[in-house]
C-alpha cells in the first residue's frame, strides 16, 4: 500500500511538471517621438508622454493609427494585451500603435504594467481622465484613426484576437497585415 501511495506521489509531481508558462518578453516604456501628429491647437486636449518627453495633442493625432485606452487596474484591458503584442509585432511599419493610460494613481503603475506585459509601443498618461470627453468612459477602447485625424471606427470592449484585430484594421484603416 506504502508503495502505491509513494508512486501516485511521483507520478502526480511528474504531471505538475509538465506544465510550463508562456513567458511575456519584458516590456520598455517607449518615448512619443515618433507618433505621427500634427501642431497642436489653441485648446486641444494636451496629454504627456509616458517618458515625460513631451506632450502631444489626442486631436493632432494621424494615422494610419490604432489607440488603445487602457488601465493598470483594469482586467479586460490586462487580457487583451497580449494580442495588441503579437499584433504590434506583426504591423511594425504598416500601422502604429499608440497607447492611452487613464485614471491612473501615479505614472508608475503605468510603467510597471506596460514592462510586465511586453508593452513596447509608445503610451500617452491620462491620469485625471480628461479624455472621457474625447474617447468616453470605461476602458478598454480601441480607435482607428486614419491619415487625415478622423476617427474611422471605435471598438468598445476587449480585442479577443490578433485576427480580430488584424481584419478590423483592414477593413477601417485599409491596411493588411
Amino acid at each position: 500500500m506504502k508503495k502505491v501511495l509513494i508512486l501516485l506521489l511521483a507520478l502526480s509531481l511528474t504531471g505538475c511538471s509538465s506544465v510550463t508558462k508562456t513567458a511575456v518578453a519584458k516590456g520598455e516604456v517607449v518615448d512619443c517621438v515618433d507618433v505621427n501628429h500634427v501642431a497642436a491647437n489653441a485648446g486641444d486636449t494636451l496629454l504627456n508622454c509616458l517618458t515625460g518627453s513631451q506632450k502631444i495633442s489626442v486631436e493632432s493625432l494621424r494615422g494610419p493609427l490604432i489607440v488603445n485606452v487602457w488601465g493598470s487596474w483594469c482586467g479586460p484591458c490586462a487580457d487583451e494585451i497580449p494580442v495588441f503584442v503579437d499584433f504590434y509585432q506583426q504591423a511594425s511599419g504598416k500601422v502604429q500603435l499608440l497607447g492611452i493610460a487613464v485614471e491612473e494613481a501615479k505614472a508608475q503603475d503605468s510603467k510597471d504594467f506596460i514592462i510586465s506585459y511586453g508593452i513596447t509601443w509608445p503610451n500617452l498618461y491620462d491620469a485625471k481622465g480628461i479624455t472621457r470627453g474625447t474617447f468616453g468612459m470605461g476602458v478598454p477602447v480601441t480607435w482607428f484613426i486614419d491619415e487625415q485625424g478622423t476617427v474611422v471606427y471605435k471598438h468598445i470592449g476587449v480585442v479577443n484576437s490578433t485576427e480580430e484585430l488584424n481584419d478590423l484594421t483592414a477593413q477601417y484603416l485599409k491596411v493588411a497585415i
